[in-house]
């Protein structure tokens, strides 16, 4: 099997490169585009020596020509291939290379940073139009980003179908890749009992909650659609579906139900579950998230507001 990995500079190609290493997937980086054909040529005569084998391309070897004859490479290997592009808001990006001082591939004196970063994204939409996964990173921090990458990549050729259950709050935006957004806002709100200062995974919000009985019917429906739903999806040949539960805050409700629904599901498929807004509780466990982020979650925390 053959993953290209690519995507904007500084969205996580790094990271998802060490994580499919750290699966014993053999890695390369930075491969000119050019030397991709003898590469897969040479890959695919050592058998289970590279039985899987990951390469990233950086901007900085692609041009305008080098994209198409890269897809046109991958869609003539005789082994499976995948396109894994990663991407991210450009606020993100540029907050990114300033704290780390890294220079960007695309920038020189005649180029500042935000004009490299609309180049960089002129230059890879063919790629990323035609990418099997797309993954925003702009609020993954690096562990989930490799929990991302362990969930989604099929390994070797193996069709592993897999769900990642994400709870959030509507109050700091809907997921960008989510492939369903349940709203969950019409339930009980525990953040108006004596709950307000704890989570969805405490067992008195776990309680309140399952004593009610409109959450109750809302599991049971989130539950009966997926079941018709996501066998229809893998039936397509889709590999990974994202599932969205958000509540005001993403603090209770949300939480609760992700857990419950996910837990439903994981006889059956890879199941990733992940509290977006849970480090959000308070200003300790802003740890998750950049400070440029916490900032702005920080601003919109007002006193009263509701969770």
């Amino acid at each position: 099997m053959i993953i290209i990995v690519t995507g904007l500079s500084g969205a996580g190609k790094t990271i998802a490169l060490h994580s499919l290493e750290d699966m014993d997937i053999f890695c390369i980086d930075n491969l000119p585009v050019g030397l991709l054909p003898a590469f897969i040529e040479q890959s695919t005569q050592y058998g289970k020596i590279y039985e899987c084998v990951a390469v990233g391309i950086d901007a900085r070897t692609l041009s305008l020509s080098d994209v198409s004859a890269l897809l046109q490479t991958v869609a003539d290997t005789q082994s499976a291939s995948q396109v894994v592009f990663l991407e991210a808001d450009d606020a993100v990006l540029i907050k990114r290379f300033s704290e780390t001082r890294r220079k960007h591939p695309l920038t020189n004196q005649n180029v500042p940073l935000v004009e490299a970063i609309s180049l960089e994204r002129q230059l890879l939409e063919p790629l990323a139009s035609r990418a099997d996964i797309r993954i925003n990173t702009s609020l993954t921090h690096v562990h989930q980003l490799r929990d991302m990458i362990r969930l989604r990549v099929g390994l070797c050729g193996k069709q592993v179908f897999s769900l990642l259950f994400q709870s959030f709050g509507f109050k700091y935006g809907i997921p960008f890749d989510a492939d369903f957004v349940f709203d969950v806002r019409c339930l009980p709100n525990p953040h108006w009992t004596s709950n307000r200062n704890l989570t969805g995974r405490d067992l008195a919000v776990i309680n309140f909650l399952e004593a009610q009985p409109h959450v109750v019917q809302m599991c049971d429906d989130l539950i009966a659609f997926l079941e018709t739903w996501i066998a229809q999806f893998a039936a397509d040949d889709r590999s990974y579906l994202t599932i969205a539960i958000g509540c005001t805050g993403g603090q209770h409700r949300s939480v609760y139900l992700a857990d419950f629904v996910a837990k439903h599901f994981t006889q059956r498929y890879e199941v990733l579950v992940r509290h977006r807004d849970l480090s959000v509780v308070s200003e300790k466990q802003m740890v998750s998230i950049t400070d440029f982020q916490a900032k702005v979650l920080r601003a919109k925390l007002l006193p009263g507001t509701d969770n």
